[in-house]
């Protein structure tokens, strides 16, 4: 007899499990405030996982920063003046300090025309700033 009662305790034992997931499972998917439309089932899929953005390379912060200001009406030679010192304050920056000049020069020459975005032209990163003036002019 205890023979039998093991097998019984055994086969319990293994479908059980398999009845309870089951039957909880249909019995979730079964209420009435569960709504079966399409557009409520929430799944995981590789497009909708979100990738963080990479981090900005400092130098391109700054040339946006200084770039933004000039649009904003500042001056060239305040700029300028803004450039220089965030060059000296972090000088790594001055590998990139050319490029930025010579765009400040360009976006001066579509903000003052050639003329006046010259006149404020001075000895910042060499003169990449006038490079950048003379390339628009």
């Amino acid at each position: 007899m205890t023979h039998t009662a093991r097998r019984i305790g055994r086969s319990l034992a293994l479908v059980l499990p398999v009845v309870l997931v089951l039957s909880g499972t249909l019995a979730v998917t079964m209420v009435p405030w569960a709504d079966t439309s399409s557009s409520q089932i929430l799944t995981a899929s590789a497009e909708d996982v979100s990738v963080p953005a990479k981090p900005r390379a400092a130098h391109d912060v700054l040339r946006e920063k200084l770039l933004n200001e000039l649009q904003q009406g500042e001056e060239p030679g305040d700029v300028l003046t803004h450039l220089q010192q965030a060059v000296d304050k972090r000088p790594s920056l001055a590998e990139h300090c050319v490029g930025i000049a010579k765009a400040l020069g360009r976006a001066a020459v579509t903000a003052y025309g050639p003329t006046k975005a010259q006149s404020y032209a001075r000895p910042v990163c060499d003169t990449s700033y006038a490079t950048g003036v003379a390339s628009m002019g």
